[in-house]
């Protein structure tokens, strides 16, 4: 019975820690399962980025509220990453934007739209990505 007693201490503090953890960082593992992310875009190169967000209208809300002007939701995000591209010799010209599973996709994608789309100096104006991407 004596052996018993330390082990179960053990695993009690053990259990004590890691529920605190999960309690100070608000986590119990699903919680970045939900997260939401969004770009936002308006004229001009302008734009609002949010991530990791309990709800995607929250996330929403929260990239039109960061983005300058006359400003929509270009995309809303859940497990992956969003980027915006301009052309730096106009910014109220061309643009591409693109969501994709990895950062680098969607970058590459964005400057792709921008070129088709007539701009001649393409560059990343803005990148996010939701806690699963």
């Amino acid at each position: 019975m004596t052996s018993f007693r330390p082990a179960l201490t053990r695993t009690l503090v053990a259990a004590s820690f890691l529920l605190s953890s999960c309690l100070i960082s608000g986590s119990f593992g699903t919680d970045m399962a939900r997260a939401a992310g969004a770009l936002a875009i308006g004229t001009c190169g302008a734009y609002g980025l949010a991530y990791d967000y309990p709800q995607v209208e929250a996330a929403n809300a929260a990239a039109l509220g960061q983005c300058k002007g006359d400003c929509k939701v270009a995309t809303a995000m859940r497990g992956n990453c969003a980027a915006l591209s301009i052309d730096v010799n106009n910014a109220c010209g061309a643009f591409g934007y693109a969501a994709a599973s990895r950062l680098g996709l969607a970058q590459n994608t964005a400057l792709r739209y921008c070129y088709r789309n007539g701009g001649k100096d393409c560059v990343i104006r803005a990148w996010v990505c939701d806690a699963k991407g």
